[in-house]
């Protein structure tokens, strides 16, 4: 694992070797590593650099490498908006010094009240006396660094995004094999304890999950009911993989909330890394939009963890190992989507696709073989008369393999062949 970089360090370097025309943002879920990912740029770069967290300790000192000393930076223990210009302005004055320039690279800066502003007009000034700062920012709430980004710095950043970890990032630098990588999922952080079936529970559930669900998102935004929104994750996590109505989850979750506040919790579940609803295909943009949303965890660690099956039981109930199959089948193509491309599932009566891509006028349909049903070809059959899809594809046993098809991007599909 020490020797292993993902593909965001080339990106983060290529961007720090350029002059410094944008902010670089690095912004994703919870412990994908965004963190290393900076560290490992930092320490193959020409530049000098400086690398602040707002979530550190009150008493400690930053070390700065320099060619011909190393000084010490003591800081404030309040991380405020003086905070921030007080270390900006150091960082500013040592890349004026050096001439070739500079890196300032802040964790956590949305815990800052107000950060963006602050960013906004330091940024704003160094870009008037031309100065050689290069300034990256990272945060685990994507949703308040992404309004943070949008709201205030719009058009003066440059986004990297860190997505959860693929099939081949974890055999490479965990030795994982296709069932580990269903089971165990995507999270580095985690790969350590997976001979320690107790340990690994708890790190999911109390160092992932806890964390996203109680601190990240209440911070990000208002929430009426938290309790509501942590059950909200647990039953959805429980039926990933199944198209689930909101009154059907209202009877389940017991409360008298309505649907319209439950979309809203499930989007905020989705923006932090956790567990989205897919909207139902359809040519006509309002249905979907009313469409009952398919639910799909977005690591399939989220949903094996608390689900009370071991490793060897859970590869043992085919139901069960069909549904995390079919998970992480979603939650690759939700991971890897561009931009430009969206994911769906389709259902008409008991005629069903399991996932729909779809990038501007291509349309892709995808059936899983996973052990959960019989499978079935007449969904994609009526789907294919109706839509005329560019693609077609199964995937599993007598398709693509799910080893080949979770080693490449959803993009990949869109390719000529």
């Amino acid at each position: 694992m020490d020797s292993f970089q993902r593909t965001q360090v080339k990106t983060l370097m290529d961007r720090l070797d350029e002059a410094p025309h944008q902010l670089i943002a690095l912004f994703g879920p919870r412990q994908t590593g965004k963190t290393t990912i900076v560290r490992q740029a930092l320490q193959q770069i020409e530049l000098e650099s400086r690398y602040l967290s707002v979530d550190e300790p009150d008493s400690y000192e930053i070390r700065v490498r320099l060619d011909t000393a190393v000084s010490t930076y003591p800081l404030k223990r309040e991380r405020d908006a003086e905070w921030l210009v007080h270390h900006w302005e150091e960082a500013r004055m040592e890349a004026e010094r050096f001439g070739r320039g500079f890196v300032l690279a802040i964790d956590e800066i949305q815990k800052i009240p107000n950060w963006s502003d602050t960013v906004k007009g330091l940024w704003d000034a160094d870009r008037a006396r031309n100065c050689p700062l290069h300034v990256v920012i990272l945060g685990s709430a994507p949703l308040l660094m992404q309004s943070g980004l949008s709201e205030s710095l719009a058009g003066r950043f440059e986004a990297i995004h860190v997505s959860h970890w693929s099939l081949a990032e974890m055999a490479e630098a965990f030795d994982f094999d296709l069932a580990k990588f269903l089971y165990f999922g995507g999270y580095p952080g985690a790969a350590r304890f997976v001979r320690n079936p107790d340990r690994w529970c708890n790190y999911i559930l109390g160092a992932l999950v806890e964390p996203n669900v109680e601190r990240d998102i209440l911070a990000m935004t208002r929430v009426d009911k938290p309790a509501l929104l942590k059950r909200l994750f647990e039953v959805g996590a429980a039926h990933s993989g199944q198209i689930f109505s909101y009154t059907k989850m209202l009877g389940q979750l017991q409360d008298a909330g309505n649907t319209t506040t439950l979309a809203r919790y499930l989007d905020l579940l989705s923006n932090a890394g956790l567990l989205a609803g897919l909207p139902k295909f359809s040519n006509r943009l309002f249905r979907r939009r009313a469409s009952i949303p398919k639910l799909n965890v977005l690591n399939t660690a989220l949903m094996t963890a608390g689900s009370g099956y071991s490793f060897n039981e859970a590869q043992a109930d085919r139901s069960f190992w069909g549904r995390i199959v079919e998970s992480a089948v979603g939650a690759h193509l939700y991971n890897s989507v561009g931009p430009d491309t969206r994911l769906y599932y389709w259902r008409d009566g008991s005629h069903e696709v399991d996932f729909v891509l779809q990038r501007g006028p291509r349309v892709i349909a995808m059936e899983v073989k996973s052990g959960i049903k019989n499978l079935n070809f007449r969904g994609i059959e009526i789907f294919n008369q109706r839509f005329r899809p560019y693609r077609s594809l199964l995937v599993g046993e007598g398709g693509i393999g799910l080893n080949e098809f979770l080693s490449v991007p959803a993009g990949h599909w869109f390719e000529e062949t």
